[in-house]
């Protein structure tokens, strides 16, 4: 392979991570700016969630479709026109002057992400999927942008938060997003696309009942959680995900076929997926409003002491992380990293109305950072490591659907607890501590339920030498080692 050739596989390789770092930070750059949004636009606390809800609930929803469509037009020709998608939405939610155009921007830009995520992953298994080490060094370099990204988009909130204003959260996608237009004829390959048809029936279905599931619970506080509207509510998004379920067993080419989760380790591994989402961005989530709401940090500040987790979970992904699944497999560190995470956010759970950063978030955050680092990567090579190479794309899909709705689901159980406890209360330093620190609790529940779960249904490493045999997921763990 010639030098030119070699060189344009890393810098397709960066298009790829910048993507994913770009569409994850998408869910975390806008929660620094949430109480400027929250008075400039007329939100309710309840309804603020929904800035970050709009978003993941539609990308979660429609990211099977956008493997389908991946498989069927081309990964190149979906990646850029999701990128199209992304800024058109970007631009929307950046000149909202009312709520409800607000949460239909980051509806559209969940749109745009749905589409690029699962074409970025079938992109990078086509161009290194025939050596086995690159592929692994890749994945791991990929899948270390993604919490970074996260991360990475608190402290940069805070500073066009602050500096600039709000707005700029979104106005940054544009540039951004047509640096990278330009750039994918030049370096990303051509994938060739296949006939077959777009099973839009079951998009809708599995869209609306996840959307549906998560609307009922943030209402859930003020109707009751036995009242009739919540009951209705759950019982439709049950209906609509049964739908989800028939459809596919029921059409020749479906969105998800069902064989898929014969796949070993797929159907825990992402179980456990959807709760590291259900407990990590709740928590991030209330650790944003608890330094501006109760410490009385600005938006700079606030983004700068969560820095210490970004820094964390970058160096610890990408130069330890890997390292440790070769050591140890993927099991071990999943149900650690779940438990240590765990641990760090019930530290959190102690923070006080008159404290301070670094007696009350500091150590904490930066427990559960070294959680999330051992946590992430090692969950998602569980759920994709053994698919076979054709159903990558669906397999992505599926993966980041369930962590996207775990991340949607446990917030909006998080802030129905928190606004009980008096979350809602502003301008009350001990009312609001109170309900943040209930959230902080539900939010390390859920990660031990993960730990546990981990524990009990993954495969251990015995049993992954054993059935994996000459598996492309166990030379990618090797290769990353």
């Amino acid at each position: 392979m010639s030098a030119n050739v070699q060189n344009r596989r890393w810098w397709a390789l960066l298009v790829l991570a910048t993507a994913q770092f770009m569409v994850i930070m998408d869910t975390s750059i806008i929660g620094v700016a949430l109480p400027d949004m929250q008075r400039d636009l007329g939100f309710t606390p309840g309804g603020l969630q929904w800035v970050f809800n709009a978003y993941v609930v539609v990308f979660g929803g429609l990211l099977l479709l956008g493997g389908r469509l991946s498989d069927l037009l081309g990964a190149r020709r979906v990646f850029a026109a999701g990128w199209a998608v992304l800024i058109g939405g970007s631009v929307v939610a950046a000149a909202a002057q009312d709520a409800w155009v607000e949460i239909l921007g980051r509806g559209i830009q969940g749109v745009g992400g749905a589409l690029i995520t699962p074409a970025a992953m079938t992109l990078l298994i086509a161009i290194f999927g025939a050596n086995p080490r690159e592929l692994g060094k890749a994945m791991a370099l990929y899948g270390a942008a993604a919490p970074a990204g996260g991360t990475a988009g608190v402290f940069l909130g805070g500073v066009l938060t602050e500096w600039l204003s709000w707005p700029w959260v979104f106005v940054i996608y544009v540039p951004i997003g047509l640096a990278t237009l330009a750039a994918v004829p030049a370096v990303l390959p051509a994938v060739g696309s296949r006939r077959g048809s777009v099973d839009l029936l079951g998009a809708a279905a599995v869209t609306a009942g996840l959307a549906l599931a998560v609307f009922t619970v943030v209402r859930a506080p003020e109707q009751g959680w036995g009242s009739a509207a919540t009951l209705l509510g759950l019982v439709g998004a049950a209906v609509l995900l049964a739908l989800f379920v028939v459809v596919q067993r029921a059409l020749r080419q479906p969105l998800m076929p069902l064989k898929i989760w014969r796949t070993p380790d797929l159907a825990a591994a992402n179980l456990v997926f959807t709760l590291l989402g259900g407990a990590w961005i709740p928590a991030w989530y209330f650790l944003n409003l608890y330094l501006q709401q109760v410490l009385g940090f600005g938006a700079f500040a606030s983004g700068a002491a969560l820095l210490p987790m970004t820094v964390t979970i970058m160096v610890l992904m990408v130069g330890v992380t890997g390292r440790l699944m070769g050591r140890f497999g993927m099991k071990p560190l999943v149900v650690t990293g779940l438990a240590v995470l765990a641990l760090g956010l019930g530290g959190l759970t102690l923070v006080r109305p008159g404290g301070s950063f670094a007696v009350d978030v500091l150590a904490a955050s930066l427990v559960a950072a070294l959680g999330m680092s051992l946590a992430y990567i090692p969950t998602m090579m569980s759920a994709i490591s053994r698919v076979r190479p054709e159903e990558s794309g669906l397999a992505s899909g599926i993966v980041n659907t369930t962590y996207q709705v775990g991340s949607a689901l446990g917030l909006a159980a998080a802030t129905a607890v928190a606004t009980a406890q008096g979350a809602g209360a502003l301008g009350d330093a001990a009312r609001l501590t109170e309900g943040f620190q209930s959230a902080f609790l539900v939010a390390a529940g859920i990660a031990a339920a993960g730990a546990l779960l981990a524990l009990v249904l993954l495969r251990g490493r015995r049993a992954e030498a054993a059935g994996a045999g000459t598996d492309v997921g166990e030379q990618e763990v090797k290769a990353v080692a």
